[in-house]
């Protein structure tokens, strides 16, 4: 039977075609038709069901994870999905799980690093799940500074073979996800060592335990390393600790298609240049960013669906209270957030379309666009993961009490996505990495160098360091133009600003960290330009469907305006704007928000998420929050006896005045 969709009158006063949007949205028809299959397919099966997590203590969640992770495997295989739909599949279960890890990190990393050899003997197992991988580089010690790893890995020329050992506590892997229980290989990161030098960290690959009874091998200590932030969230994961005591292995487990041993352990290197080891790098940071638009997007479905329910207020001689969503407040909180996950959203397929441009052209031996693909996705990696976790918790607060019930999925979300904010690169080290490209970039200007992709904009730098704000009314800020040379100006003139402070000190390493949150800003600046700048690169192409441009004009100029707005320090300290056109800003936004709102439904049903993907009774598709509350409440363990255990050791004899006869 139908239910009552209390969201209908919502529904009826959107401007344009959701359908055409949910295309949009995920970047071609094609991908929106897989999405949209495989996305039912999971949620129609009772194994993955969602609702328990947060009520299962740890161990029966880490099972069940385990049963999810296998089932999936099962269907993927029964149903021969392509690799597409595998993807689709696992990322629509929802949970952490080891085999993350496997796909994402260990089987790209032997495809970046290994030799075509070690491709052919390691790739099939990988692929076929006959071996189960982690990436082991974060130590007890060190997380960013790769260089600062301790593990070792010395060749013994004797025997042909590694020796991997962990010569410090602090050097215990710590971290990967996987390790704890399930992987039985890893690539393993240490310092290379022959004949008593140094040659900093490589990769190797290296079995963990038993394929016949799962034990860990001689010599490695292996193990969880505990509960984590959150109810259910990232405790599916089987986060783990690693120690090596003088482990051995053969010397082709070095990943060698940039560095080589020889088996008279001389070292060497390919003529392959470093540099490509950044590609796995762009790859793995691009789909963070578009994880980054998945989560924010889910957050801000279930604050918006649940701000439409909501009535608070307003009431006159008893009539309805109102809605939420037509609060002010409640608008310019929310859809900033809303215009940030469709921003993130076309920069996420941007990336995607620059991974494989700078795959394409390595394969001819082009290297020229790398370091900006490479500082690009590690600036959008941290924007996006950050704004993303703090919106995330915004919208749990946009709704309210009800908002830090696990039901409400809100909690669960920010517990489990927010560890991307350091994982793949902290996210300050990220953003002071791009300040470093930035005044590298600065300080070449004089010296005719072609400047490609997201720094071309600092070839007009005279003009962009002159250049006044010429907005006289509000309307003036829908311009594309006003909005780029804005946040151009903007971007400039605090990189600029970095690099002629650096020349005041003794050494550039003594500006660097004196002026560390400048450069930081400066990159943000950067960061957001190429958002900005992207999303408005996106409204110049042919996109069909009644009403659907006009939307994304609105959510383009919402989400620029209200940068303008939260930084317009930046924007009236680099003396571009007047305070006068910061306010008119302000305005434009404004009225931006009031036209946004009858849409505020239709916006989020095109991200086409099914309610079990959501994980939420306040954003149900729906709209029946109430009801659906309260049967959740008594399903709770604590709800299974009416008097509770411990009443009658603990409760009663306070209530008698009989503590001194209770054994407490």
């Amino acid at each position: 039977m139908a239910g009552v969709d209390y969201l209908a009158d919502e529904r009826k006063t959107a401007e344009f075609d959701v359908e055409a949007m949910k295309v949009v949205w995920d970047g071609s028809r094609h991908i929106f038709e897989v999405s949209d299959r495989i996305s039912k397919l999971v949620a129609s099966d009772p194994v993955f069901r969602k609702d328990n997590r947060a009520m299962l203590p740890r161990k029966e969640l880490f099972k069940n994870t385990l049963r999810k992770a296998a089932h999936a495997w099962k269907r993927i295989n029964e149903l021969q999905l392509s690799q597409e739909e595998a993807l689709k599949f696992r990322f629509f279960v929802d949970e952490p799980a080891y085999t993350d890890l496997h796909w994402g990190m260990f089987v790209p990393a032997i495809k970046g690093q290994g030799t075509d050899e070690q491709q052919e003997k390691w790739l099939p197992l990988a692929y076929k799940m006959k071996i189960i991988g982690c990436y082991a580089q974060t130590e007890l010690g060190h997380g960013s500074n790769v260089q600062g790893l301790e593990t070792t890995a010395t060749f013994d020329p004797k025997t042909d073979e590694f020796i991997l050992h962990s010569p410090t506590l602090t050097s215990s892997k710590w971290w990967p996800g996987g390790l704890g229980k399930v992987s039985t290989h890893a690539v393993v990161y240490a310092r290379l060592i022959t004949d008593g030098e140094d040659h900093g960290v490589h990769g190797f690959i290296v079995q963990l335990r038993s394929l016949e009874d799962h034990k860990p091998l001689p010599g490695l200590t292996i193990g969880d390393i505990g509960t984590k932030f959150g109810n259910g969230g990232y405790n599916t994961m089987d986060n783990g600790v690693l120690r090596f005591n003088n482990v051995r292995i053969p010397r082709d487990q070095m990943l060698m298609r940039v560095s080589q041993v020889t088996r008279e352990g001389k070292y060497k290197q390919s003529d392959v240049p470093r540099q490509l080891l950044y590609g796995t790098m762009v790859f793995v940071r691009q789909t963070i960013v578009r994880d980054a638009s998945q989560a924010l997007s889910r957050a801000v479905c279930i604050a918006t669906r649940y701000s439409a329910v909501r009535r608070q207020f307003g009431s006159q001689n008893g009539g309805p209270e109102t809605q939420v969503l037509d609060y002010r407040t409640q608008q310019s909180r929310l859809f900033p957030l809303l215009a940030s996950a469709y921003a993130f959203r076309f920069v996420s397929q941007w990336l995607s379309w620059l991974y494989t441009d700078v795959t394409e052209r390595s394969k001819v031996n082009d290297f020229s666009t790398l370091p900006e693909a490479h500082a690009c996705t590690a600036g959008l990696k941290s924007l996006t993961t950050s704004v993303t976790a703090d919106g995330i918790e915004e919208c749990r607060k946009l709704c309210g009490g009800h908002g830090y019930l696990c039901s409400s999925g809100l909690p669960e979300l920010f517990a489990a996505f927010v560890p991307a904010c350091t994982y793949e690169g902290d996210n300050v080290v990220l953003l002071l990495q791009v300040a470093r490209f930035l005044v590298k970039t600065v300080s070449q200007l004089g010296m005719k160098k072609q400047l490609v992709g997201t720094v071309a904009y600092m070839g007009k730098m005279e003009q962009l360091m002159q250049c006044r704000c010429n907005v006289q009314k509000a309307e003036d800020w829908l311009k594309p133009s006003q909005v780029i040379e804005a946040f151009e100006a903007r971007a400039a003139r605090m990189s600029v600003a970095c690099a002629k402070n650096l020349t005041k000190f003794a050494s550039p390493e003594e500006g660097f960290a004196e002026l560390s949150a400048d450069l930081v800003d400066a990159a943000v600046a950067h960061c957001q330009l190429i958002i900005v700048s992207k999303f408005l690169e996106k409204l110049q192409e042919d996109i069909p469907g009644k009403g659907v441009k006009q939307q994304l004009e609105t959510l383009c100029s919402i989400y620029s305006l209200s940068l303008v707005h939260k930084h317009q320090g930046d924007f009236l300290a680099t003396s571009y704007l007047t305070p006068k056109q910061a306010s008119l800003a302000n305005n434009q936004l404004r009225a931006l928000l009031a036209k946004l709102r009858p849409n505020a439904i239709a916006l989020v049903d095109a991200f086409n998420y099914t309610d079990h993907f959501l994980g939420s009774i306040l954003g149900r598709y729906d709209g029946n929050v109430y009801p659906k509350l309260y049967d959740a409440a008594w399903e709770d363990p604590l709800n299974e006896t009416v008097v509770p255990d411990g009443y009658h050791e603990y409760v009663r004899p306070v209530l008698k005045q009989q503590l001194h006869t209770a054994r407490l």
